[in-house]
């Protein structure tokens, strides 16, 4: 799209990715306030009975969900939970109806909200849970008539189909949050590696400050994943991939810290330093490229050959007779998981560089 540069200005904050990542909490309140108001004039403005419940499925569907791939899949589990619910709460309406014994109502609905309990534990859950819950809304304690039970069920579903609209517009994926959390733990990495082979602590603070701020990654990272797979069909097994070979580059630096050689020893370093000089810049112009790919998505950055000095298996297999040994093994192995993570990130920019 050719837009004038003021206007390119003017939405600058609203289209750049990296922008609507760093204020994802604010577009997302916004959103959800638009949204809110939207269905209060729609279901007051025909004179919709019982409206509120589509507000209601409003705050519900996206609510507390902000990437796109969650509200898809809330919002298709939350029509069946309806569609369920108001089915079984429209036929114990009927029964009560017609039978006019509460007591079995009661009993009815008592073991049909334990049957839907019994699978809201495990795979479903979330859509077994609302089912319960639209038994009660349609049918109250089964003495609500029965044109409110058909009013609210559509109602919540008004509430569904206003909440997938909305979740379109600005849409905050979790591809986004997955790109730059990665790209910012891939940075971690690149600094406490030159840490490492500066010389500098392992054990003060700001050390042990990024090592808590990588393993928190980790976690948020692993949380986004079936997300960022729906959104942009990444299977699950190369964001697996992808994870393990941060996973495994996190766990070596710690081992690297921990067997280099002692920085007292000046002469030692300065081997260390020489012998590996070519894999230590390797490895970190690696890491804060993968990083500036991701940030930028300019992902001509991945497909440019690597510069990466070959490990041999021979190498990676050799005997351990030092410390020393030790380390430039490990060393090896650091580049060449981080040679495999690049491979690995540009065989996939394709799919994540939206």
């Amino acid at each position: 799209m050719n837009l004038p540069p003021f206007a390119r200005r003017l939405l600058r904050p609203l289209l750049d990715p990296y922008r609507r990542y760093r204020h994802a909490k604010l577009i997302h309140a916004i959103r959800v306030s638009i949204g809110l108001l939207a269905t209060i004039l729609l279901t007051t403005g025909i004179n919709l009975p019982h409206g509120e419940w589509a507000s209601v499925t409003m705050l519900v569907v996206i609510g507390g969900l902000q990437h796109h791939g969650n509200i898809g899949k809330k919002a298709v589990e939350r029509a069946y939970g309806t569609l369920i619910g108001a089915s079984v709460g429209l036929l114990l309406v009927a029964q009560q109806a017609y039978l006019g014994q509460p007591l079995l109502t009661y009993l009815l609905m008592s073991v049909v909200c334990g049957f839907f309990s019994y699978h809201a534990i495990g795979k479903g859950g979330y859509t077994a849970l609302l089912s319960g819950i639209t038994v009660f809304i349609v049918a109250g304690h089964g003495d609500n008539p029965l044109s409110d039970g058909l009013w609210r069920t559509v109602d919540i579903l008004i509430g569904i189909a206003l909440a997938l609209a909305f979740s379109f517009a600005l849409p905050l994926y979790a591809v986004y949050s997955w790109r730059y959390n990665l790209a910012s733990a891939l940075r971690d990495c690149a600094t406490l590696y030159s840490r490492i082979i500066s010389g500098q602590s392992v054990t003060d603070d700001e050390h042990l400050k990024l090592l808590n701020r990588l393993n928190a990654a980790m976690l948020q990272l692993r949380s986004l994943m079936p997300s960022v797979s729906k959104e942009v069909r990444i299977s699950m097994t190369e964001l697996d991939a992808i994870q393990r070979h941060l996973r495994l580059c996190i766990s070596t630096l710690e081992i690297l810290g921990n067997t280099r050689p002692d920085p007292r020893d000046e002469q030692a370093m300065a081997r260390v330093q020489l012998a590996l000089k070519t894999q230590h810049r390797q490895i970190r112009v690696q890491l804060i490229g993968m990083a500036r790919a991701l940030q930028s998505g300019a992902t001509q950055r991945l497909e440019r050959p690597g510069q990466a000095v070959p490990v041999t298996q021979a190498a990676l297999e050799a005997p351990v007779h030092s410390a020393l040994d030790g380390y430039r093994l490990l060393t090896a192995q650091l580049a060449a998981n981080v040679d495999a993570m690049h491979a690995r990130l540009a065989k996939s920019a394709k799919a994540w560089k939206i």
